[in-house]
């Protein structure tokens, strides 16, 4: 059995499930992060079903205490991620002028601060063995908002942002850091395929030190 872990954070039949399996024939053992239990089970059955180790740990992204404790038993039954890869994310309608400031906070504690403690948890060990991957699901409304879904968009600014800063503090301790920005909205039997998506994340974390990209803008030509 691998040694190697990657954990995965918000996983849904769509791209956190792609990446998953993606890392985990790769020869990685996933650790996969949700908020409810059914579904952690569909997915880590699929998931072995094609042969990939695969455990579960319920943990809800907007929820700090939560993830710190699904994180300690990673730690505790598997050892510590290699590879962190922060897919959740809260999209709600609403434009700028309408939707409520609780509402606005609640989202942003899934879409940037579930990622900031999701890193927090695994930055330690990374550093202290100079290697790591940080891998960030970001959005094309970073770049160019669209104002009916003003929430996200923030979020996903945010988690951009939040990308770059800690590329800027962590590559010097050996810890890769980017973000995919996806531009287009995933759906199976398309450009925006997620299995196609996955193999983009695979590529940032199989990149060598010295050409290491911080971001990669999926869906602009």
């Amino acid at each position: 059995m691998s040694n190697k872990i990657c954990a995965v954070v918000g996983v849904g039949p769509g791209l956190g499930f792609a990446i998953a399996k993606k890392f985990g024939r790769e020869g990685y053992q996933i650790a996969l992060l949700a908020r409810r239990l059914d579904k952690l089970e569909d997915y880590k059955k699929g998931l072995e079903d094609i042969g990939v180790n695969t455990h579960g740990f319920c943990a809800d992204a907007s929820d700090c205490s939560s993830l710190e404790t699904a994180f300690e038993k990673i730690r505790q039954t598997l050892g510590h991620p290699e590879v962190l890869v922060y897919n959740a994310g809260e999209l709600q309608q609403g434009y700028p002028t309408t939707i409520t400031a609780t509402k606005v906070i609640q989202d942003f504690k899934v879409n940037l601060v579930g990622a900031l403690v999701s890193v927090q948890q695994v930055v330690p060990h990374m550093r202290k063995q100079n290697k790591g991957t940080i891998l960030l699901s970001g959005g094309g409304s970073a770049l160019e908002p669209f104002p009916e879904v003003a929430s996200m968009c923030l979020g996903k600014a945010a988690i951009r942002n939040l990308s770059f800063s800690l590329t800027q503090e962590l590559e010097e301790d050996g810890v890769h850091v980017a973000t995919v920005t996806i531009c287009g909205f995933i759906q199976p039997g398309t450009r925006f395929d997620p299995d196609k998506i996955a193999q983009e994340y695979w590529k940032l974390h199989a990149q060598e030190q010295g050409a290491w990209e911080r971001e990669y803008i999926y869906g602009v030509d």
